[in-house]
């Protein structure tokens, strides 16, 4: 395999990176924490901590996890969006010598459920906003102790208590549950007091060991454990480094802190990876957005920063770049905006340099890859609609259905190896095996095109692609299509059957205004895609399902149809008495 990308790859960007540089994540934490103490390391409703604070406060915290008697290699969940507990709860949990199980806030009491009992989570830091979820499930779970925080916990006991109380108003929720016998419950608070008078042994894991289950989104199936190593993380953080060199430099060259906005979810791993990490190996300081679809006041705490770096997915970037406020904020000092966790539209990506003059920087990875596959050179000067070059030290390829190597200018799936790869799926060694090709590069389930310089363009994923009698469609292509239309916010394409042709393409769309009518689309579409690509039943509707980073569920779409479905003949029974 000859990788023709390392001939293009941008000034000063390594071929390989040296993940030696950290035995583990601890020593990363250890160094950063230390190196940068006394640097703003995130910033959060009008307040900032330094690593210092950071430091002390997951000291505690690992000694009182280890005080209930947690062992090195036990699990424990972060059930926390982007508030100032989520790191010191990831360090804690690393420096103890455990297991970080990342949890989406926003799971029902069925899919929290799986994810405790598939990890074997033993402990849950969570904020009490979601403890009612918990309390559905916590019988069925290996669940003993839970660590309850709130919003303020961390921001002074006047301003703190204030907050909390006004979340929970909002909330119309009551901060008490009712918990199993068996289980413990502490503020966050309290145990960081207890920690602080407790003893910690400082862990001392290997590049080998498991430092994260970090779960797939289960988009297209059930939510399966990616298990990341600590040398898995660490190289994942030294590609993002690898690669944004120019970028860091430049801002360093200006003697500033290099600043990024965390609006990413922390738990998710695109921002674990670049916002978390990164930022501790560099001293960057992160604006952690608890809840960035709340766009005024995700507006008004950027306006009071300067910042370098801005990784979102394309529903966030459009979404504030059709906003009345976002020339409420100093956009001077961004250098790149990186996108990711799902195609960027040409519609976004020129509304988005209209209003910045940056154009949005697309790269791909996945859970499994610890976030990083490929990207785009930081300083493009238009965009390209694909995803890049491979990352440093990585190797990819395009496959058929057999597994045989594809020309460039082929279609097929994207296989991928190199050190950020995961370990395989926590307890699945059949579909571990499944992912993996026999010579060691793990199956995206995407389908990509490469072209003679290495530049790796997203067609769409493998489960998601339709067939019309007999020819590939590819919902990413209609829904980029339709994206340009003006008065369409936002849309989606799936495939439902169809007796004549195999599938033919739904179509889902947001209007922008009440103007735009099903005709007008229709009449678009037959401009910019061929016969078989247009969509043959088109519905309106006010927003699109969508996972908490923003990416559009195309699953929940597609069984959404089929229900309906399913009712149909049942409606037309009960219906025809009385025709």
């Amino acid at each position: 395999m000859e990788k023709i990308w390392l001939k293009h790859y941008p000034p000063g960007v390594p071929h390989t990176i040296d993940t030696s540089a950290y035995r583990s994540l601890v020593a990363l934490l250890e160094e950063g924490l230390t190196r940068h103490a006394s640097l703003p390391a995130y910033g959060f409703m009008g307040r900032i901590w330094r690593f210092a604070d950071i430091n002390v406060a997951s000291r505690h915290m690992a000694a009182y996890l280890q005080s209930l008697g947690l062992q090195p290699g036990d699990r424990v969940a972060v059930m926390l969006p982007n508030v100032p507990q989520y790191p010191v709860a990831v360090a804690a949990i690393l420096r103890a010598g455990m297991v970080v199980v990342n949890v989406n806030p926003m799971y029902t009491p069925r899919e929290l459920a799986h994810q405790l009992k598939d990890s074997g989570a033993r402990a849950i830091l969570i904020l009490d906003n979601f403890a009612h979820t918990l309390q559905e499930v916590i019988a069925q779970t290996p669940i003993r102790h839970v660590i309850l925080t709130g919003v303020g916990d961390m921001l002074g006991a006047v301003k703190g208590a204030l907050v909390n109380q006004i979340v929970r108003r909002v909330r119309k929720q009551v901060p008490h549950y009712e918990l199993p016998k068996a289980v413990t419950a502490v503020t966050f608070n309290k145990a960081l007091r207890t920690g602080r008078r407790s003893a910690f042994v400082a862990a001392q894991p290997g590049p080998d060991d498991l430092a994260v289950l970090q779960y797939t989104g289960g988009t297209t199936g059930v939510s399966k454990g990616a298990m990341l190593l600590h040398r898995n993380v660490v190289a994942a953080m030294l590609l993002s480094e690898a690669w944004n060199g120019g970028v860091i430099k430049q801002v360093h060259g200006q003697h500033e802190q290099f600043t990024m906005v965390a609006a990413l979810p922390l738990y998710h791993i695109f921002g674990f990876a670049v916002n978390l990490m990164l930022g501790l190996r560099l001293g960057a300081c992160n604006i952690l957005i608890p809840n960035p679809r709340d766009l005024p006041a995700m507006f008004k705490e950027l306006s009071r920063w300067r910042f370098h770096s801005f990784p979102a997915v394309n529903t966030l970037f459009a979404a504030m770049a059709r906003h009345p406020d976002f020339d409420s904020v100093d956009w001077s000092g961004l250098k790149q905006s990186v996108g990711g966790g799902m195609a960027v539209q040409q519609a976004t990506a020129k509304h988005w340099r209209e209003k910045t003059g940056l154009v949005i920087c697309e790269g791909y990875g996945l859970s499994e890859t610890t976030a990083g596959v490929s990207c785009n050179p930081g300083q493009q000067l238009s965009f390209s609609g694909g995803i890049g070059l491979p990352l440093p030290s990585t190797e990819v390829m395009i496959i058929d259905d057999d597994g045989h190597e594809l020309p460039p200018g082929s279609a097929g799936e994207l296989v991928v190896r190199g050190p950020q790869v995961m370990a395989g799926y926590w307890q699945r060694p059949d579909d571990t095996a499944q992912s993996m090709t026999p010579d060691g590069f793990m199956r995206t389930g995407d389908i990509c095109v490469m072209d003679e310089r290495g530049y790796l363009k997203l067609i769409d994923r493998k489960k998601d692609m339709i067939k019309v009698s007999g020819f590939n469609v590819y919902p990413n292509e209609i829904e980029d299509m339709v994206a340009l239309m003006p008065g369409v916010r936002e849309c989606a394409a799936i495939g439902i059957p169809d007796e004549h042709s195999g599938e033919a393409v739904k179509l889902f769309v947001v209007p922008e205004t009440p103007e735009l009518t099903e005709q007008a689309v229709r009449d678009h579409c037959a401009q910019v895609l061929t016969g078989y690509k247009r969509p043959r039943v088109i519905v309106f509707r006010p927003d699109l399902p969508k996972t908490p980073i923003g990416k559009v569920l195309r699953r929940a779409l597609r069984e959404e149809t089929a229900s309906e479905a399913a009712s149909q003949p049942e409606r037309e029974l009960t219906e025809a008495p009385s025709a």
